[in-house]
C-alpha cells in the first residue's frame, strides 16, 4: 500500500512511567493522537471502577493506548532490524495505526457501560474509525484504504494474520502494556514481567508472531502475572462491588426513562443511550466526567432506588458480599424469595457473582492458530507452548471462582429478624472490606 505517511521532522516523545519514554516518529500517528476522537480517551478511565478499590488507579484509556503503540513499534522495530523476510514491511503503518486506535471505542467505565447496555467497544471503534470523525480524515490523508484496514485490524478480519497478532493474540501488546501498567497504577507486583525479553524473542514467521524456545520462561511469567492481576486486581470483590453498583444504576434509570419518568437531570445524549439508537457523534460525547455528573445530581431524584444507589456509587456505599459455598448456592432462590416476603427488592438488593478467568486455554490440532502462544525451535519446529511448559499445562484451564452474594448491609440489617435462621445464617460470615 503506497501512503502519504511522512517522517516527522522532530521525533516527539511522551514521558511514561511504564515504558520510561514512548517515540512518535510517524506524522499520522502524532496526528492520530491530536484528534479529537483520541483525546477523549483521557476521560475513559483504564481500570473502570477499580480506583475505588486502588486509590491509585487513576490512569487513562489515553495512556494505555499510547503504551500498546510503543511497545508494538518496539515489536516491529525489532523485525526489522533483524531483517526478517516474513515480516511485510509494508504493514509497519497499518500496524502501528491499529495499536494505537484499538481502544477508541471505549465508553465511559468500559465494561460495566457495555454488559448494561450490550454494546462491544470494537465495533464503536470500527464505527469511529470509518465514520465521520478526525480519526478517518487522518487516516484517510495517508491512503484511502486504511481506514478500512486499521478497522479491520480490530475486527480481527485483516488478510495479514500478523498483524492482527500484534495487537491481539494471547500475547499480545495490549496485554503487556495493561498487565505492566495496571500493576503500577494499583501498587501491585503481580503484573511484573520481562516485557524486553519477550520482545527479543518473538519473531515473525509464516504470518504470525511466534516465541523462540529460549523465551518461554519468560512468557510462563507472563501467563502466572496474568493469573495473579485477574484474581487480585481485576476480579478483586470490592471492585465487582461497585462494578455491579454501577450496572444498576444504569438499570435502573433505563427502567424510569422508559416508564416516562421526568427526571431532574436528564443530559444529552443520555436518552439516546437509553434508546440504544446513539450516532457516532453522539457517542463520543460519553465519557466519565458526564455519567459521574449525572449521578451526582440523580442523588437527590424522587425515586429512592435510584438515588439510593447513585449515593452509594458518589461516596463509595458499596454493598458488601458474602461467599457462598456450594450447599448455600443451592439456596439462591429460595433467598431471593426471603428476601421479597421480608420486604427486600431482590432484583436490586442481592446480586450472584461468579468470576471466573482462564490464564491460557490448552489448544489441540484443530483450533485456531491466531489465539495460540507457539514456540519456534532451533530446527525451526512450531509447538504450542503447553506441550513444551509443565507450569503453562498446570495452569491451563483454570476457572478459579469463587460465588459471592453482594446485598446492602444497611436494608439487610433492617429485616433480618424477619428472615429465615437458616438464611439469616448465611450472612454471618459477610466480608465487611468493602
Amino acid at each position: 500500500m503506497a501512503s502519504n505517511n511522512q517522517l516527522l521532522r522532530e521525533e516527539k516523545v511522551f514521558k511514561d512511567p511504564v515504558h520510561n519514554y514512548i517515540h512518535v516518529q510517524d506524522e499520522v500517528i502524532w496526528s492520530l493522537i491530536n484528534t479529537y476522537e483520541f483525546q477523549r480517551l483521557r476521560r475513559i478511565r483504564q481500570l473502570g471502577t477499580s480506583f475505588l478499590t486502588f486509590h491509585g488507579a487513576e490512569h487513562s484509556r489515553f495512556s494505555h493506548s499510547l503504551g500498546v503503540y510503543e511497545i508494538t513499534r518496539r515489536i516491529i522495530s525489532q523485525f526489522e532490524r533483524g531483517s526478517y523476510t516474513d515480516w511485510p514491511k509494508e504493514e509497519r503503518i497499518v500496524a502501528l495505526c491499529a495499536a494505537l486506535l484499538h481502544d477508541l471505542g471505549h465508553g465511559p467505565f468500559s465494561h460495566s457501560i457495555e454488559e448494561a447496555f450490550h454494546m462491544n467497544h470494537e465495533d464503536w471503534t470500527c464505527r469511529i474509525i470509518l465514520g465521520n470523525t478526525e480519526v478517518n480524515q487522518v487516516l484517510t490523508q495517508v491512503h484511502h484504504e486504511l481506514p478500512a484496514k486499521v478497522a479491520s485490524v480490530v475486527s480481527k478480519q485483516y488478510e495479514k494474520a500478523i498483524v492482527v497478532n500484534l495487537v491481539s493474540s494471547p500475547l499480545d501488546a495490549d496485554r503487556m502494556d495493561y498487565l505492566l501498567r495496571d500493576a503500577y497504577f494499583t501498587g501491585v507486583e503481580y503484573g511484573t514481567i520481562d516485557m524486553d525479553r519477550i520482545i527479543r524473542m518473538l519473531r515473525p514467521y509464516h504470518n504470525r508472531v511466534v516465541v523462540k524456545e529460549s523465551g518461554m520462561h519468560a512468557v510462563e511469567d507472563y501467563l502466572m502475572s496474568r493469573y495473579q492481576m485477574y484474581w487480585q486486581v481485576y476480579f478483586h470483590p470490592v471492585t465487582r462491588s461497585s462494578e455491579i453498583i454501577l450496572r444498576q444504576i444504569f438499570r435502573r434509570a433505563k427502567e424510569l426513562y422508559e416508564a416516562g419518568h421526568k427526571f431532574r437531570f436528564l443530559i444529552h445524549p443520555l436518552p439516546a443511550l437509553f434508546h440504544k439508537d446513539l450516532t457516532v457523534q453522539e457517542y463520543l460525547m460519553l465519557d466519565e466526567s458526564l455519567i459521574q455528573t449525572a449521578f451526582s445530581q440523580w442523588v437527590y431524584e424522587e425515586d429512592e432506588l435510584l438515588s439510593d444507589l447513585c449515593a452509594r456509587f458518589m461516596s463509595r456505599k458499596l454493598y458488601k458480599y458474602v461467599e457462598l459455598d456450594p450447599a448455600d448456592y443451592e439456596k439462591v432462590d429460595e433467598i431471593r424469595r426471603a428476601f421479597l416476603q421480608a420486604g427486600l427488592n431482590p432484583d436490586y438488593d442481592m446480586e450472584i457473582d461468579f468470576p471466573s478467568d482462564q490464564p491460557y486455554k490448552v489448544f489441540g490440532a484443530g483450533d485456531k492458530i491466531n489465539e495460540q502462544i507457539l514456540l519456534l525451535d532451533r530446527e525451526e519446529n512450531l509447538r504450542e507452548i503447553s506441550e513444551v511448559s509443565d507450569i503453562v499445562r498446570s495452569i491451563s484451564g483454570i476457572q478459579r471462582g469463587k460465588v459471592y452474594l453482594y446485598f446492602p448491609e444497611n436494608k439487610l440489617a433492617s429485616v433480618k429478624g424477619n428472615l429465615p435462621v437458616h438464611i439469616a445464617r448465611i450472612f454471618e460470615r459477610t466480608d465487611f472490606r468493602s
